[in-house]
């Protein structure tokens, strides 16, 4: 009787789980929706442009100017909208860079294993012990602080946890029958491993990447706010990092970029969090 309890409790919880996925997974790419619409949108919707100089400096919220101006009398919804692009942007190829690599060396380490396996899993152990932010910093003030360079130094940078979790997959699915089956009849390991081995275990990375997409906007907003960004851009870190002079008298400059951020990073969070609950059959096998 006892462990009849048990399993209806167990899957309760997990049946409570997965719909609790699915609905976090749903409000993220809602939020996420209408964030890249107001950006695809942002030359339609911006009132006015969000490089111009007025002489509206610091003009409060209201009827004229939706969200304020900055100290420059710049239009802030403008310039909200046009950071949009900036940081999904950025996010996206960067993260898209980091599960690549991470994607390719955990899956050579993992499935071939021995001395290459040796050598690799050192690598990564490297780049661990490495602070990431100071070597982000180091980077982009040696080499600039272009969107390019920023977008290339995050993703080379970032791969080591979708490299672990390569890793582990393959070394998971290498064991499995159809790819002993697969070896024997003479297929080349590299085919077994690009056909086979990262298709099959590439779930979990897309979960990854797509949190790490959050962690990429962020690591661009604070090189932004350290003056580090691209100049030629609009950033949400570089509005953050201006309106902190007028905090007393344009507090509007800093709250709204700063919201913006955490929406933007919340929405890829819970996409993320959700695809890694429901992409995964341990988390979603329901026994």
């Amino acid at each position: 009787m006892n462990v009849k309890r048990n399993r209806m409790r167990a899957r309760v919880t997990n049946t409570l789980q997965v719909i609790n996925s699915i609905t976090q997974l749903k409000i993220g790419l809602c939020l996420l929706a209408v964030i890249i619409l107001l950006a695809l949108f942002a030359p339609f919707l911006a009132v006015y442009d969000p490089f111009a100089l007025n002489d509206d400096l610091l003009a409060s919220p209201g009827s004229q100017y939706l969200l304020g101006t900055d100290g420059l009398g710049r239009d802030v919804f403008s310039e909200l909208l046009y950071g949009a692009r900036t940081s999904i942007f950025i996010g996206v190829v960067a993260a898209a860079i980091s599960g690549v690599l991470g994607t390719l060396i955990g899956g050579l380490s993992g499935f071939y294993r021995g001395k290459l396996d040796s050598v690799l899993s050192e690598f990564v152990n490297v780049f661990l012990m490495l602070p990431t932010f100071f070597l982000i910093l180091l980077i982009v003030a040696l080499f600039g602080s272009s969107m390019l360079n920023v977008m290339l130094v995050i993703g080379v940078t970032t791969w080591t946890g979708n490299a672990v979790l390569m890793r582990a997959q393959a070394m998971s699915l290498r064991e499995r029958t159809y790819v002993k089956s697969l070896q024997s009849i003479g297929v080349s390991k590299f085919k077994i491993l690009t056909k086979h081995i990262i298709p099959n275990g590439i779930f979990p990375i897309i979960a990854n990447t797509t949190m790490n997409i959050s962690g990429a906007i962020l690591t661009e907003a604070g090189l932004s706010f350290l003056g580090l960004g691209d100049p030629n851009l609009v950033s949400w870190g570089q509005m953050v990092f201006h309106g902190k002079s007028y905090l007393v008298n344009g507090w509007w400059i800093s709250t709204f970029s700063g919201f913006a951020i955490v929406v933007t990073v919340l929405a890829f969070y819970l996409i993320g969090d959700g695809l890694n609950h429901v992409l995964s059959p341990k988390l979603r096998d329901i026994k």
